[in-house]
């Protein structure tokens, strides 16, 4: 069994930073990409961010250059360090990965999201 948990949500003021984290646990071969999802209420779960093995990045166009994913492949986990947020980065946080699970397939896994909410 696979288990992707997060951490790091809460409130912060606009202007503010905050750090996300969310580690990978269970039975694990491998994992390949990961990365960090949003969603308002209502709408469609957004790309925020992704990270590759290796280490390449890509990014939503309105977090670049406020945001930084990044992974330590040691510990199965990835981070999004947010800077400069606004209230419209207002949402639930998911991350996701892509996990060969032992005796399984690669799959698509998630956590159940962490709250990150802007405001004064």
């Amino acid at each position: 069994q696979v288990q992707l948990v997060e951490s790091g949500g809460g409130l912060v003021q606009p202007g503010g930073s905050m750090r996300l984290s969310c580690a990978a646990s269970g039975s694990i071969v491998s994992i390949n990409a990961m990365g960090w999802y949003r969603q308002d209420p209502g709408k469609p779960r957004d790309l925020v961010a992704t990270i590759s093995i290796g280490g390449t990045t890509t990014y939503k166009e309105d977090v670049k250059g406020r945001f930084a994913i990044s992974r330590d492949n040691a510990k199965n986990t990835v981070y999004l360090q947010m800077n400069s947020l606004k209230p419209e980065d207002t949402a639930v946080y998911y991350c996701n990965a892509e996990v060969l699970p032992r005796g399984g397939t690669w799959m698509d896994y998630w956590g159940k999201g962490t709250l990150v909410t802007v405001s004064s």
